[in-house]
């Protein structure tokens, strides 16, 4: 609450505030969570690609349709922002804030990643999460959220007046140019918002402040989608490290993640289907 509010409450101030709270979108028609088709196709995995993705900078990987992708804690405590495109066609993209308000805050198994309007489809769902133990703590926070946006260099500079080039931001851009031999002015304002993988987040009780505190994650722990779409991906390892002090700077010890793509036997996705996009017409009313 602002420090400058200058207004009195009004006499039926109390039961303004009492208004029932509804659901902003009723979800019940959404593609439901199929869990025995994703642990049935889990069962039978054959690794046919890994990439690590170095401390305080980020790394690309193809996922094809129909195959599961692993991010993986494999050194310490540390976390990741996550950017997803459609590779035929980068203008689709993951978009966190329909995802936020289609499921929740934060993500875990059976919560899917959808993407950016006009398409507005399903592009990968979440199927194992081994942090899906830690739910909700004493101050609110939980794993795996959609709200925060990533660590950039422009709020660095306008917050602390000094360029830091390893923020989430500048690694996504690097990695995503790299791959695909652009320079990063042509690529920059296809980095969206991102996933933020195994980053423990919420809102402060008193002010509302986003915050965050040291993740949970270990060597080990890992968080596995199964990709609808044929996906490009690219993980920044937060210069943040477990976010538990402070990000974009060197001051945090920083591991590196793991990406591992695996591939299922046909069998198991004879019924599948990749995800349509949105059949709206598109005439916005004219």
């Amino acid at each position: 609450m602002s420090e400058y509010r200058q207004h009195a409450a009004p006499a039926d101030a109390r039961q303004r505030r009492n208004a029932k709270p509804i659901i902003c979108y009723s979800v019940d028609q959404l593609p439901s969570y199929d869990h025995q088709f994703y642990q049935r196709a889990r069962s039978q995995l054959t690794k046919v690609d890994e990439v690590i993705v170095p401390p305080r900078d980020a790394a690309s990987f193809s996922v094809p349709a129909g195959h599961f992708f692993r991010i993986t804690s494999i050194e310490g405590s540390q976390v990741g922002d996550l950017n997803l495109f459609n590779v035929h066609n980068l203008q689709e993209h993951f978009y966190s804030g329909k995802t936020r308000q289609l499921h929740a805050s934060h993500l875990t198994v059976g919560d899917r990643l959808w993407s950016n309007l006009p398409s507005l489809r399903a592009i990968a769902t979440i199927t194992q999460d081994t942090l899906d133990w830690y739910g909700w703590d004493q101050d609110g926070a939980g794993v795996h959220d959609v709200i925060g946006t990533r660590c950039d260099p422009y709020t660095n500079q306008l917050l602390k007046q000094t360029d830091y080039h390893y923020c989430c931001h500048s690694n996504l851009t690097r990695a995503l140019a790299e791959h695909l031999n652009v320079a990063t002015s042509e690529i920059e304002p296809l980095i969206h918002d991102v996933l933020n993988v195994f980053m423990c987040t919420g809102f402060s009780k008193d002010t509302h402040q986003y915050f965050m505190k040291a993740s949970p994650v270990r060597p080990g722990d890992y968080l596995e989608f199964f990709a609808e779409i044929d996906l490009l991906g690219v993980l920044s390892a937060c210069p943040g490290g477990n976010c538990g002090s402070s990000h974009s700077d060197d001051n945090t010890p920083c591991f590196p993640l793991k990406v591992e793509i695996f591939k299922t036997t046909d069998e198991n996705l004879a019924r599948w289907s990749n995800s349509e996009i949105s059949k709206y017409s598109g005439s916005h009313g004219l």
